[in-house]
């Protein structure tokens, strides 16, 4: 495989209704998309996850922008590679950036599936016909608001609810919910919303028999988490903390967490996800994967991760109207009774609606 062409878009695109979480509101989602072409003509696609502004992590839209076009794309750009595992050797002399790295890597693993004659799935692994999906609701107006519609969503099968929480609309919110929807499967998110001396707060999460409460402290730590796990019966899922293997098996061995959200974006591309996945799953930790508002590019590079077996847990990738009007993608990705059906097709297995991708596109730039 060599690389000859790549193509970044800069999109826009209207959600459907407000997502808010503790760090802020979003009203649109504004992200990267990559284009790579191989000498063959063999064209694949990855999506950034980076939000426009540093609130997940310290990735930006533009500072991915700035690593790909003078960093990683003269890296990589006509090399001859022959599968994308090597990507990550490659890029290693640059230090984090591991979303902006995502979004390329990605785009490569969909060329190598289609070069190999196979979905993406089964190039990563995956076994799975079918995916557990669960939902992820933001903080809302008012816990009747929630109510209503975390019902709806059960009522649509969707396998698990995960909840944002925040200080000041925590503990309140998990009972009403755990009252009203007492057999559904729901979990709290915080965002690194809480300190450790917010312990004894914390706690009262464990009434409430919550399948894991996820990233309740700082958003780079691994001790005070071990030290929270020691006090609470709510398994803690770690999410922001985690960005290689190697992070992974330190939370891990300290007893920092009992689950794992794998970010494709978050831990630099599918490959590490991969090894992250194979860790826990030789440690007994189970993994899910977590959403960042991705199009239905991304979303397809979820659905193809989330078919490896360690994948037990319902992850975040809903259905595309769950969030747009109108994806970039054909087939739009579709929930059912809280199943989405994996693509047998090459490579993503989603066809790209280039027009669609040009009405959103503003800004656009080709690498040769």
């Amino acid at each position: 495989m060599k690389i000859t062409e790549i193509t970044i878009r800069h999109l826009k695109m209207k959600l459907k209704d407000p997502f808010t979480t503790s760090f802020g509101t979003f009203e649109d989602k504004e992200f990267l998309l990559l284009e790579a072409k191989d000498e063959d003509g063999t064209i694949g696609w990855g999506e950034s996850v980076a939000f426009h502004s540093p609130w997940y992590n310290e990735e930006t839209l533009k500072t991915n922008w700035h690593i790909l076009e003078d960093f990683l794309i003269p890296l990589l750009l006509n090399k001859e590679i022959s599968h994308p595992d090597e990507v990550n050797k490659i890029f290693e002399p640059i230090r984090k950036n591991n979303m902006a790295k995502s979004t390329i890597e990605g785009a490569v693993w969909d060329i190598y599936a289609q070069q190999t004659n196979q979905s993406l799935a089964s190039a990563l692994g995956g076994k799975k016909d079918k995916i557990e999906v669960g939902i992820s609701i933001g903080i809302q107006k008012s816990i009747d608001e929630l109510v209503t519609i975390v019902d709806g969503y059960v009522k649509e099968g969707y396998k698990r609810i995960k909840v944002k929480i925040k200080p000041g609309w925590d503990v309140d919110v998990m009972r009403t919910l755990r009252q009203k929807f007492p057999d559904v499967a729901i979990m709290a998110d915080a965002n690194s919303a809480y300190r450790l001396e917010d312990a004894e707060l914390l706690k009262q999460l464990d009434e409430f028999n919550l399948t894991m409460v996820e990233q309740p402290l700082a958003s780079d730590d691994i001790i005070d988490h071990a030290t929270l796990q020691k006090q609470m019966k709510t398994p803690i899922c770690l999410d922001e903390s985690i960005h290689s293997l190697e992070d992974a098996r330190k939370a891990v061995e300290l007893g920092a967490t009992k689950i794992i959200n794998i970010k494709i974006g978050r831990v630099g591309g599918l490959t590490e996800a991969k090894k992250i996945h194979d860790y826990c799953e030789s440690q007994g930790i189970p993994v899910w994967c977590g959403g960042m508002l991705e199009s239905g590019i991304g979303r397809a590079h979820n659905v193809a991760l989330t078919t490896l077996s360690n994948f037990i847990l319902p992850g975040d990738t809903a259905s595309s109207s769950r969030y747009w009007e109108k994806d970039i993608i054909e087939p739009e990705v579709v929930a059912e009774d809280g199943y989405i059906q994996v693509p047998q097709t090459v490579g993503i297995g989603y066809k790209v609606n280039v027009d669609t991708v040009e009405s959103y596109t503003v800004d656009k730039k080709i690498y040769r």
